[in-house]
């Protein structure tokens, strides 16, 4: 027999059971509510992990990866004259399986020597509470009657992350436990911060119900539960059998919490199971903590809250449907699909991987998981499209972190000033997809306003009189809030980085670009992948301005006066060959002019003439970089060519062959400089295959197949450009498989018509996600690979929004165009079923479709045409734009659709 799978699917194609997984420690899953201010959990197949709302609500302690080595949820068995089994455990041999569906969890565990089974499911409702709901059967395996006591005990924290270290003690002082008729109640006094303590409101608890019997009482604290030698592994309560007791209240305040809940003593005869129902979770007080748990405490309401939670999340998995010539592909894309709607629920925090974050989404994150959200909610984007907006400064920065609510932003998570020069580039990019896919131009001519707060200049500056007061949004002169144009906001983050060189004439690295490793080059370190990820954006703005125009029918645009400044060829020229000239026109004019108000004045330009200054310093950003930038290296007698990236804080060009140490030499090479020159048009079709060529020899990893995020520079850190190269070769921003630049690297192929290579990129992800006895994940694509190909920072990653975005707009070649319908297929043959056929189902123009591609003959992308579309089994006019490329009109589309596409 072949051997087993890591992971296999279930009928529903969907869920999937694993016996290896049920072995891993570390490996882990989400449960969460529908939104981000729902319960938000993690769950290993050992029921470690933690449940908690936000940084400041933590019901169960924090937990980072090497935490869920230690129990968390445990389910324990007293059996007389035979010892104590539980849920956390581990059973012999292969006794142990766990399951997993959208989006619940469930392990279990035969301990044959003791005659029992245990079955834990695990979710959190769909319906608003914040609470995670447990139900445990144990069942009798053996063929005697086996008398026992169960007991349930879940941790109790109840207070914010950051008392995991600080105060840990003195917050637990602030306790309050009390043990209720349904099990345990934690209140706290107040919530604990140096700056300013503040009442404490809501409560946290751990209630319990049987589906025979009730409570027999409660341990409501550690003391009480653990003793003296104990701990979560073995309470001395359960291995010694304690009986419970009510404690006076000095005996509980200002005690650790634990929700150790003891159930009736049973006795089950053979083939006999009993369940239990455990309820953990936060509420305003006691009384609707109460309803809370009555809406769930029985079996059968239990069941058909697990059942509405299944549909719901099967629904947002069912938001696009991929199919193809391999089942299991389409089954993980699933997964993937669910990783951008987990994003905004959890941002990128939350998750054992990520070491508790703080919360909050980072800029660069939510711009990037909008770009699937459009495809998979696009009735939820265009409010946050415009709010987002309002984080921008009119210096062309903006804020780094988007809060929960509309309009929220925080200049950085951490406190400190700091710039990624990378930021002002997404927002065009997904915008113009929302266009794309919707038609709706109008947002574009929005008005929203500017981020203000101290920093001035691109963190050059501060500004010593702002205060709270003044508010985040930017005045002018006349002390009146600014608005303008989103299109104006688009404006003024690139013109503002064009400007913003250092001496090789390529744009500012400042504390960092998307490789957030990169972030010891603020004085002379300069970014070549992003440049021409600038530029490539404002030659599509300036075609996206004109198509506006022709659309509605405008020939001129209002911006604020002093953006003149920046579109000099309306005035005053800069010479762009000098980039001291340039600095100056950003540095001495602009941030003058505009700092720390704006006037407030508006001017009318021609949508033409800010078209073609927009074209000419994209252009002429494209031919300084081919000029400048490009690398030759040979080994043996092949020469490889590609596009440097970088330069470090001392001015030297990071990429090609340096001296790493006397007398060696290494080749220095990152995928990123490669993805962003192809992505954006900077590579000519001449340098693609070149470039590829390139990374297949010096990034493509022979073992594991995968393309690394740059060689190994052989230096054991590089503190003039980021302390990525401080970490070991092969992790994290240093060398590992980043999934991210990976998906993009296939993205920017794809856009550029090589589908092969592209095909090849994604597929080695694929390969390496689904290799569990290596990546050592569920279903899904995580944020990097190491070097042994384990996943790492898994679920919460913008490369899952990217995937979504490149196997339906590229691969399938489904997308929008102004609104239209475009069709553009890039299927290689093992992507068609043996009859030949590949679809996908998602929504366009508020309507639900199922593109067919119909391939008898299974030829490879690029050999094909599109012969015949019929709608509904309706032919269909199209307009070619090239062989394999149709354009529908968005009036043909007036109801659900079944779209047959003949490839020949």
């Amino acid at each position: 027999m072949p051997p087993e799978k890591f992971f296999n699917y279930l009928p529903d194609r969907v869920s999937f059971s694993s016996k290896a997984a049920a072995k891993i420690k570390t490996i882990y899953a989400p449960l969460c509510g529908t939104d981000a201010l729902s319960i938000k959990s993690a769950i290993s197949p050992f029921l470690s992990g933690d449940i908690k709302i936000d940084k400041l609500h933590y019901l169960t302690k924090p937990a980072s990866r090497e935490d869920l080595r230690q129990p968390l949820r445990e389910f324990f068995i007293f059996i007389k004259g035979k010892g104590v089994v539980s849920l956390f455990q581990e059973a012999s041999g292969n006794a142990s399986c766990v399951e997993m569906g959208p989006l619940w969890h469930k392990v279990t565990r035969r301990h044959k020597a003791a005659g029992l089974e245990l079955t834990a499911v695990n979710f959190v409702p769909v319906s608003g509470e914040t609470v995670e709901l447990m139900k445990v059967t144990v069942k009798n395996i053996s063929k005697k009657n086996i008398l026992c006591v169960p007991t349930a005990a879940i941790a109790l924290f109840g207070r914010a992350l950051s008392n995991k270290h600080d105060h840990e003690h003195v917050t637990a002082l602030l306790n309050r436990p009390r043990q209720v008729a349904d099990g345990v109640l934690l209140e706290t006094t107040m919530a604990f911060n140096e700056e300013g303590h503040k009442e404490a409101h809501g409560v946290y608890y751990v209630y319990g119900a049987q589906d025979k019997g009730a409570l027999t009482g409660s341990f409501a604290t550690v003391d009480s539960f653990y003793g003296d030698t104990g701990s979560l592994l073995r309470p001395q309560a359960v291995f010694e059998n304690y009986q419970p007791v009510k404690l006076e209240n000095d005996a509980l305040n200002g005690k650790e919490a634990v929700g150790a809940l003891r159930f009736k003593e049973m006795t089950l005869k053979p083939n006999e199971s009993r369940s239990f129902i455990i309820a953990a979770g936060t509420d305003a007080d006691q009384a609707q903590s109460l309803k809370t748990f009555n809406r769930f405490k029985t079996i059968k309401n239990f069941d058909q809250a697990l059942v509405a939670n299944q549909k719901f999340w099967s629904a947002k998995m069912a938001s696009i449907e991929f199919n193809s010539g391999n089942a299991d592909f389409n089954s993980w894309m699933k997964w993937v699909t669910l990783q951008p709607v987990l994003r905004r629920i959890y941002g990128c925090s939350f998750l054992p991987d990520h070491d508790y974050g703080k919360g909050g989404r980072g800029w660069r994150d939510i711009w990037q998981d909008l770009l699937s959200l459009i495809l998979i909610e696009p009735h939820l984007v265009r409010a946050d499209l415009i709010n987002n907006c309002a984080g921008i400064r009119v210096d062309g920065s903006n804020a780094t972190i988007i809060g929960s609510r509309p309009g929220e932003f925080v200049a950085d998570r951490n406190a400190i000033t700091r710039i990624w020069m990378d930021h002002g580039a997404w927002p065009l990019l997904t915008l113009k997809l929302y266009i794309d896919q919707s038609g709706d131009v109008d947002i574009l001519l929005e008005k929203q306003t500017y981020f203000r707060d101290p920093q001035l200049s691109r963190t050059y500056y501060k500004d010593l009189n702002w205060t709270p007061q003044y508010g985040h949004r930017l005045l002018d002169k006349k002390a009146k809030i600014y608005e303008g144009t989103i299109l104006e906001h688009l404006l003024v983050q690139h013109l503002t980085q064009f400007f913003n060189v250092g001496k090789h004439n390529v744009m500012r690295l400042e504390n960092a670009d998307w490789n957030d490793g990169l972030d010891m080059a603020f004085g002379q370190g300069e970014s070549v992948a992003f440049t021409s990820f600038y530029a490539g954006n404002l030659l599509a703005l300036a075609d996206l301005m004109e198509e506006v125009a022709v659309i509605k029918r405008l020939d001129k645009i209002q911006v604020f006066k002093e953006l003149l400044i920046l579109l000099d060829t309306l005035g005053p020229r800069v010479n762009y060959e000098d980039h001291k000239a340039k600095r100056a026109r950003l540095f001495e004019k602009y941030f003058q002019a505009v700092q720390p108000v704006i006037s407030g004045e508006k001017v009318e330009l021609s949508i033409q003439q800010v078209a073609a200054d927009l074209r000419a310093k994209g252009q002429w950003i494209f031919k300084h970089l081919r000029r400048q930038e490009k690398i030759q290296v040979k080994k043996g007698t092949k020469t490889f060519s590609w596009f440097n990236g970088y330069y470090d804080n001392k001015g030297h060009r990071v990429e090609g062959k340096a001296a790493t140490f006397p007398g060696k030499e290494a080749v220095r090479m990152t995928l990123t400089g490669q993805v962003f020159a192809i992505m954006s048009g900077m590579a000519t079709v001449e340098d693609v295959p070149r470039i590829v060529d390139s990374v297949n020899e010096f990034l493509k990893d022979k073992d594991l197949g995968g393309y690394r995020l740059n060689t190994d520079f052989g230096l054991r850190h590089y503190l003039d450009l980021g302390r990525a190269f401080g970490f070991a070769y092969g992790t994290k921003e240093n060398g590992a498989f980043f999934s991210h630049m990976n998906v993009m690297y296939g993205a920017a192929l794809y856009q550029r018509g090589f589908a092969a290579a592209g095909h090849q990129v994604l597929q080695s992800i694929y390969r390496m996600a689904v290799d569990g006895e290596r990546s050592k994940i569920y279903p899904g694509i995580p944020e990097y690979f190491d070097s042994e190909g384990r996943g790492m920072y898994h679920y919460l990653t913008g490369s899952a929004s990217w995937l979504v975005l490149t196997q339906l707009t590229q691969v399938f070649g489904v997308r929008g165009w102004l609104g239209d319908l475009i069709l553009a297929p890039q299927l290689t043959p093992q992507e068609f079923d043996q009859q030949g056929l590949a679809s996908v189902s998602c929504q366009f123009a508020g309507k639900r479709l199922k593109v067919e591609y119909h391939n008898p003959r299974r030829l490879d992308a690029g050999s094909y045409v599109i012969k015949s579309i019929n709608i509904n089994a309706k032919l269909v006019t199209f307009q070619s734009l090239a062989p394999a490329q149709a354009r529908i009109r968005r009036s043909s589309i007036t109801k659900d659709a079944v779209i047959k596409v003949i490839l020949g």
